[in-house]
């Protein structure tokens, strides 16, 4: 697609001044003329190539496309250029032509500036009846936000009035409140709209008569007035001989004028985007108001000079109607100033338009396009689709963003497959926001191993520093403290941050220590009592807070596991060189604490500079980084702030919620040095001029109401009442971004919306763009065997992707998510019915140190999870960060077990040493309480209370079998040859007649409370320490003394007993070499219900098991065992994985059947004596 630039006629006309317009369809096709000629016409030595664009992603693409060898058409390098945003270069036109002793450096009517002379300007204006509607905006505004908010609202709508209504402007300051309208010619103004003349005067008054001619309104009539009386001068100072404009998709007049006007010396080199090759300006709304005398383009064979609305339909394509408006007014006032004939003597080809071909649905849509083809004349023209071989265009309905990532996964793994020439860096999807579909993108795209074959390279473009970078969210988060709880996991939060672990000589290693000690030290939210009760909580305690427990870590340190002092209780995990930690962490509390009551206080913008500059120096260490950098920049726009408050005269106090809105705002935006082209599949927000060509382009996210952007008019934006050709409408702004993502794709159009609802799969709408792209379609083709077009290129995907249509042979669904595979059922028909449930077993475990009695009745109680912990070192568990962050307002099974038994421990030893029982539960339960694991207040006594409630029926149960076994027996010390166990058998008891006891107190209940029936499973622990005893050749009975009931292990016959040990022990050999397929609930539930090896799984046992195991319904109280054990999910996702190949029967009869009949037979021996467990 190069131009024909004849090298003699270049040479002759090198730099000839002038606008240059070249239009064409492929931006391609404008990239290789815009290197061809600077290729051909270069700049002198010392002169950089000034260039125009409108987004990152177009700079970084021309760099690359000069960058090419000169053979591929490039210029081989890619130096001395300055690219720009159009703003800026303008401004430093108007500085160039007029001087810049009469232009500033910056304009006192930027946006940036207008909003603090606005703050404080507005409340000496409100007085005045004209601002009664300001007045009362503005009520009940004690910390400024609302007049903050307004003042930016009110700069950005004087910001556009200087560029697209200069002419309002100019009448204001002349003092006439009137509107210059595009039809109804000049009328007064509405009463309630007066109060913007009478703010813009005020404005240029404030601004003083020096500067008061410096808006860009003014500036402009200036400049045009200078341009015409410079006559045919030199090229004043400062203007550059070339400006290249490339990717820009709309201009308003005013800078139109200026490009016009700098041609008088300058080359004006434009590159324009034009979708269509005929002249289309008069099949859009508002065709009147274009005011140019002559059109560049010629029309359309057949299509009459005046065309009727009622004859659009038959002369003209229906999205250019419908999505062009934007593009229509650039073009047509570019016509104003295009003088074709000053130029074409220059290029051979000036208007660059190339068809895609008509190969496939998405061509051929082009094409309509390119040609201006009504509806009638595509359906005449194209032939039918065969829908599996043309998968140009294709539409997918997801249930959510996260569905659509991964559905989007799954699609690009299988377009790579396809096609091997294929490369991530053809890929570009685009959403209407990036920051909310960026963490689906980390979570699905992220997660994936780079060496696994479905890694796909990806970046993300268009996220500022804020959303990304983690010393700015540290640094929000100290600019929150005033409305912060300060919570456990924000602090630890802040430590995460590299430069804030620096500043406080704390390091990564050291991080895991220092949340044991919070955890112990039972911290939950707030540093004090006082910053508790700023947040509106008037009688917040001190406990749980940060200083109580730095209180603790540090009385600990002084005295160890002493008494508690002014009823600090000590924490007594802190010692020796630990101390330092402590010392680190007081350091930085007390830096919060100082830091939150600065921030607490308004200040004027001078005080506020010195405090956020303390701040950053307090909380964070530079270094020459990322950080480093970013510290910079911090300064830099705190710096430009302080310049801007000094300007404008701004010496009001303001509060921090003002100032911390604007010193973060401005690192919202991505910025034209960021990253765009990365060599990988690119995720971007959709935005002006993005639509660079890819042969793939994927639209995610285009729900109804979500595009076109839903942005409701500002009720005093007069522009909205007046449209102008030109004006920025951001709604025409997303149509004419749909338009050009359409012809930016070269080979495939995937778009994707979330059109089921998540809760009932209700059908939701599209986008109303991809709505009337599907209707065109639909009216336009149809396919080879006369499917409904619509049907055959929509794919509605399921709701989880673990669905087995995704799996099942013959599905128009398919998933490269091997591992939802793996989870399927057999009956899915994906997985044979005696399939391995896991992997090749491993090695023979090899055991590290002795094991204990514990560890074993881990392994028999959940040998699933054992293998997972102990074997591969593989915790699923994942702490919740949050729920350190509230009080102990209740107390949970595990933590009331966990307390209960440390009371009965403290009473046991009461008894030993014959000190009252109650006495000592009484201060051990105050000692719980002041370490901060009760909650504070009234909440305390009910939780004492329900604590210490059922102690003593406990106690006296536990007295009355004491009575039985009178006499306390040593510890006995177990090592065994056989297996590397190393243990104590405690509680040892005899009644004097050598018989021997082992009577536990257990905290936690081993009863069904309501069916009064063995809690097999929490009997497991009790169990192996029973047959433990045995193996000295002695019986041992066990007595287990527990909350709602006791029960009794009969002693066993010794070979008994040891066969049943070393079913133990074959189990945690077996246990370490791969997960054991026995869930300990599930197989005593096929024990009671009769269950035998032989049983097939389908009989009445194993029905009982399978609803054990799967049936999950919590509104009913019923927990499925593979629920609540991530681990038993993961090696068994069903019980049909469970069941395979008879090992859950055997390992059932093996490891639970022993416990499950000898309490069977032993409750059957007490009925029959009349006794009770």
């Amino acid at each position: 697609m190069q131009p024909s630039c004849p090298e003699k006629t270049m040479s002759e006309n090198r730099l000839q001044p002038g606008l240059m317009a070249i239009h064409s369809n492929h931006p391609e096709a404008l990239r290789d003329v815009l290197v061809s000629w600077m290729a051909a016409n270069p700049l002198g030595g010392l002169e950089n190539e000034l260039i125009l664009v409108q987004s990152n992603g177009i700079g970084q693409w021309l760099k690359l496309a000069l960058a090419r060898d000169t053979r591929d058409g490039g210029c081989g390098v890619a130096a001395a250029l300055d690219v720009q945003l159009p703003s800026r270069f303008f401004w430093q036109v108007y500085r160039s032509v007029l001087g810049h002793d009469q232009v500033p450096e910056t304009s006192p009517f930027d946006k940036s500036l207008l909003v603090w002379r606005l703050v404080r300007l507005l409340p000496e204006l409100l007085a005045q009846p004209e601002f009664a509607a300001l007045a009362r905006f503005l009520q009940q505004d004690a910390d400024l936000r609302k007049r903050y908010q307004l003042a930016e609202r009110l700069a950005d709508l004087f910001d556009q009035y200087q560029v697209y209504r200069a002419d309002w402007l100019a009448q204001w300051a002349a003092g006439h409140d009137v509107l210059a309208t595009s039809r109804r010619g000049v009328e007064p103004l509405p009463d309630d709209q007066r109060w913007q003349p009478l703010l813009w005067r005020a404005l240029l008054r404030d601004t003083g008569e020096v500067l008061s001619g410096t808006s860009r309104a003014a500036l402009h009539r200036r400049f045009l007035d200078d341009v015409q009386r410079w006559g045919d001068a030199e090229r004043p100072a400062g203007l550059p001989s070339r400006v290249m404009i490339f990717g820009i998709s709309s201009l308003p007049q005013q800078a139109l004028e200026l490009l016009a006007a700098i041609g008088r010396w300058t080359q004006v080199f434009m590159c324009v985007h034009n979708p269509c090759e005929y002249y289309w300006g008069d099949i859009i709304a508002d065709k009147d108001l274009l005011r140019a005398e002559r059109t560049r383009q010629r029309r359309k064979p057949g299509m009459p000079d005046v065309l009727a609305l009622e004859e659009l339909h038959q002369h003209a394509h229906p999205l250019l109607a419908a999505w062009g408006k934007q593009g229509r007014d650039y073009i047509g006032l570019l016509d104003e100033y295009d003088q074709r004939e000053h130029y074409s003597s220059l290029i051979e080809r000036n208007d660059l338009f190339f068809s895609n071909g008509d190969d496939c649905l998405l061509h051929q849509l082009q094409d309509d396009i390119l040609d201006l083809r009504p509806l009638a004349e595509s359906r005449a023209r194209w032939p039918v689709i065969v829908p599996h071989q043309d998968r140009s265009i294709r539409f997918h309905v997801a249930h959510s963003a996260q569905r659509e990532v991964e559905v989007l996964h799954d699609q690009l793994l299988a377009a790579f497959a396809a096609d091997p020439t294929l490369r991530p860096r053809d890929v570009i999807v685009m959403v209407p926001d990036i920051n909310g579909y960026a963490p689906h993108i980390q979570a699905v795209f992220g997660l994936i191993d780079r060496q696994d074959p479905r890694y796909i390279p990806f970046s993300v473009a268009d996220r500022g520093p804020r959303q990304n970078n983690l010393l700015l969210a540290a640094l929000e988060r100290l600019l929150n403290l005033p409305q912060s709880r300060v919570a456990v996991s924000d602090v630890l939060d802040l430590l995460e941050v590299p430069s804030v672990r620096q500043r406080f000589a704390i390091t990564e290693e050291q991080l895991p220590l220092l949340q044991r000690w919070i955890r112990a030290a039972n911290v939950r939210w707030g540093l004090h009592a006082r910053q508790r009760q700023s947040l509106d909580l008037p009688d917040a305690p001190e406990q749980n807070s940060w200083f109580f427990g730095l209180r603790r870590m540090l009385l600990g340190y002084a005295v160890g596991a002493g008494d508690a002092w002014r009823d600090i209780e000590p924490l007594d995990e802190i010692g020796g060189l630990d101390a330092v930690l402590a010392g680190q962490l007081a350091l930085l509390l007390d830096r919060l604490d100082y830091s939150w009551q600065q921030l607490c206080q308004p200040a004027t913008p001078v005080q506020w500079g010195d405090r956020l500059r303390a701040l950053l120096s307090t909380f964070f260490a530079a270094d020459e980084g990322e950080d480093g950098f970013m510290l910079l920049q911090l300064d830099e726009g705190l710096q430009n702030w302080l310049e801007a408050c000094e300007s404008v005269a701004l010496e009001q106090a303001l509060p921090l919620s003002v100032v911390r809105e604007h010193w973060l705002g401005l690192f919202e935006q991505s910025s034209l040095t960021q990253p765009f082209f990365a060599g990988a599949v690119t995720f971007a927000t959709l935005m002006p001029m993005r639509a660079i060509p890819f042969r793939h382009v994927c639209l995610l996210g285009m729900n109804d109401g979500d595009y076109p952007r839903n942005r409701v008019p500002l009720d005093f934006d007069l522009m909205g009442q007046d449209y102008r050709p030109g004006d920025r409408s951001r709604r025409e702004d997303d149509r004419y971004l749909f338009l050009e993502a359409l012809l930016s794709a070269r080979e495939r159009l995937y778009i994707s919306w979330v059109g089921r609802s998540i809760h009932d799969n209700s059908e939701r709408p599209p986008s109303v763009l991809v709505a009337q792209l599907r209707d065109h379609l639909s009216n336009g083709w149809r396919t080879v065997d006369g499917q409904e077009v619509l049907s055959a290129l929509t794919v509605e995907h399921r709701l989880q992707p673990f669905s087995p249509d995704y799996f099942t042979a013959g599905s128009p669904l398919f998933s490269y998510a091997r591992e939802w595979r793996a989870g399927l059922s057999p009956q899915d028909g994906l997985l044979p019915q005696n399939a391995p449930a896991t992997e090749a077993a491993l090695d023979e475990y090899p055991q590290d140190g002795a094991l204990t009695l514990r560890q074993l009745a881990d392994v028999v109680r959940d040998p699933v999870r054992s293998f997972f912990r102990l074997r591969l070192n593989v915790w699923f568990e994942q702490e919740d960060a949050t729920s350190q962050d509230q009080e102990p307002f209740a107390i949970d099974a595990l933590e009331n077990w966990r307390l209960q038994h440390e009371l009965i421990q403290v009473q046991k030893a009461a008894l030993r040493q014959r000190i009252p029982r109650e006495q000592a539960l009484a201060e051990q339960l105050a000692r719980i309480a002041r370490r901060g694991e009760l909650a504070p207040g009234g909440f305390t006594a009910v939780l004492e209370q329900d604590l210490a409630e059922p102690m003593a029926d406990l106690f006296t149960r536990y007295e009355q079998e004491q009575e039985k076994w009178p006499e306390a027996l040593p510890d006995e010390p177990l090592s065994l040859p056989d297996v590397p166990l190393e243990d104590w058998l405690n509680e040892l008891r005899t009644d004097g007649q050598g018989n021997r006891c082992r009577l536990v107190l257990e905290s936690g209940g081993l009863l069904h409370p309501m069916r009064r029936s063995y809690r097999l499973d929490k009997l497991l622990p009790f169990w192996v320490a029973h047959l433990a005893g045995h193996l000295g050749g002695q019986p041992l009975h066990s007595t287990l003394v527990s909350k709602n009931g006791t029960v009794h292990l009969p002693a066993l016959e010794p070979e008994q007993a040891k066969a049943y040990w070393q079913a133990l022990v074959d189990a945690w050999r077996e246990g370490m070499r791969h997960p054991l397929p026995l869930a300990v609930k599930t197989g005593f539930r096929w024990l009671e219900t009769g269950g035998e090896p032989d049983q097939p799984p389908d009989g009445e046992a194993g029905k009982a098991a399978r609803q054990c195991y799967e049936e999950h319904d919590p509104a009913n109280r019923k927990f499925a065992e593979s629920a609540s054990n991530a681990y038993l999910a993961r090696a068994f996702p069903t019980f049909d994985h469970l069941w395979a190949n008879g090992e859950f029967a055997r390992w059932a009869q093996q490891l639970l059947a022993p416990l499950y009949l000898t309490l069977k037979a032993a409750s059957a021996r007490n009925k029959k004596s009349g006794g009770q467990s």
